[in-house]
């Protein structure tokens, strides 16, 4: 069952009329009541435009809303409605810099929610579900609003938070709950907890889905097989998305490893080619920067948004559970792009890699880059594994540089640190740490 099957199953030229429809009223909006836009696209603002002509406008970049903001505080010129129209503020996580401040009007609200249901319905929530939802509630989108996504499905939401994680699980038992809401990273604490003061197994708690966001990890089959084991649910990536953009764009089914791009009815995506900036065709196997149009929002409407996350497409077709949305899989970020070598590395790829040596080391890891590069080799911070003896981990090192030079083609110097060291509750957390 679709949430939305007039929109979900539609082929791909039907929704192209439809973003059209959108677009063109769209862009009356923008041009007529975003200041930010009047001036960056100029005599372009005049013209009527197309979803094809969208090619022939400036990229609006992250920095030149931060630098808005600053200006006209707090919301920035490129506000296109009156203070009275905003019903909500949130401040994004600022992973890669200072977070910004996202306001939000009735109209676009209810459009986060429907179309994060949407994902998190494709991802397997339903009503008669007891989902706790254990990301932070405070100006980050991920506790607040991906609550009320979530209650948008029918299910039933426990709004828990961060913190306190032997109370959670107390809850969770009590409360009969049967699906989480957290970051891939998190389990490994609750498992910790677990065995140690309530002397459980994972899967004692009987949960059936495990609903995850903010973090990478997901689309590695070893990773996301080991947490189904360990715990007995299916696990889901169910939350991609930007705050400023749209809150939730793309959820895994139980049909594929890969993210549906749910929101082609409130988002027009290009694909663009990192090094030309051209516009690639979103068809099988391109990988480009994923960059964001708002078809339907009122405050804070964005036009050739650049997200900074690399995507490959990895089907354009119809999927075998019915959705017609392409599919893609995360790269990495041009942002946390470096280079070794001459050869550019993303910290996923590092990731990856140490995710399938559990023995070793808990998966979670911080690439560490001094000064600007190009770098001799990866310099990372890995976890190790909650089992390994301290006097284990130069051999574990050892095993861990190897299997990195193996996979990925370039040396690597590896410090190993203790399990439960590495920040997992916090949200959005970058795989980068810059010296």
């Amino acid at each position: 069952m679709l949430f939305h099957p007039e929109i979900e199953a539609i082929l791909a030229p039907d929704l192209r009329a439809h973003q059209e429809r959108l677009w063109r009223r769209q862009w009356d909006h923008v041009r007529e009541d975003s200041g930010f836009y009047r001036a960056k696209f100029g005599s372009s603002a005049r013209r009527a435009a197309t979803l094809d002509s969208l090619a022939d406008l400036p990229l609006t970049d992250k920095d030149e809303l931060r630098a808005s903001q600053e200006q006209m505080p707090p919301y920035g010129d490129y506000v296109a409605a009156p203070p009275e129209r905003i019903i909500r503020l949130h401040r994004t996580s600022g992973t890669t810099g200072r977070g910004m401040i996202v306001a939000l009007g009735r109209a676009d609200a209810d459009i986060v929610a429907a179309l994060g249901a949407r994902a998190y319905w494709a991802a397997g929530l339903r009503p008669g579900d007891r989902v706790i939802h254990c990301l932070n509630y405070c100006l980050w989108t991920g506790g607040v609003t991906d609550h009320l996504i979530l209650e948008a499905t029918g299910a039933t939401v426990v709004p828990f938070g961060v913190g306190y994680t032997p109370l959670l699980l107390r809850t969770m038992i009590e409360l009969g709950v049967n699906a989480i809401s957290c970051t891939p990273s998190y389990p490994a604490l609750l498992e910790q907890v677990l065995r140690q003061e309530l002397g459980m197994e994972p899967r004692e708690l009987k949960l059936r889905l495990g609903l995850f966001a903010g973090e990478a990890g997901l689309d590695n089959p070893d990773f996301r097989l080991g947490l189904e084991e360990r715990w007995g649910f299916a696990a889901r990536n169910a939350n991609f998305g930007m705050s400023e953009v749209m809150s939730v764009m793309g959820s895994q089914c139980e049909a594929t490893n890969d993210l549906h791009f749910h929101c082609g009815d409130a988002v027009f995506a290009e694909l663009l080619d990192p090094a030309t900036g051209a516009r690639l065709p979103i068809a099988d196997g391109t990988t480009g920067e994923l960059v964001c149009t708002n078809l339907d929002k009122e405050v804070q409407p964005l036009v050739r948004y650049r997200t900074r996350d690399i995507v490959t497409v990895t089907g354009a077709g119809p999927c075998a559970c019915g959705r017609a949305a392409w599919r893609f899989r995360i790269a990495g970020r041009t942002d946390d792009m470096f280079n070794v070598r001459g050869v550019n590395m993303f910290p996923t790829a590092v990731q990856a890699v140490l995710r399938t040596h559990p023995a070793l080391t808990s998966g979670e890891c911080r690439v560490v880059l001094a000064g600007p590069g190009p770098y001799d080799r990866i310099a990372a911070r890995a976890e190790a594994a909650e089992s390994l003896s301290p006097q284990d981990w130069p051999a574990a090192k050892a095993r861990l540089e190897a299997a990195i030079k193996s996979a990925i083609g370039a040396g690597a110097a590896i410090e190993i640190v203790p399990f439960g060291s590495l920040p997992r509750t916090a949200g959005k957390t970058s795989l980068v740490e810059r010296k």
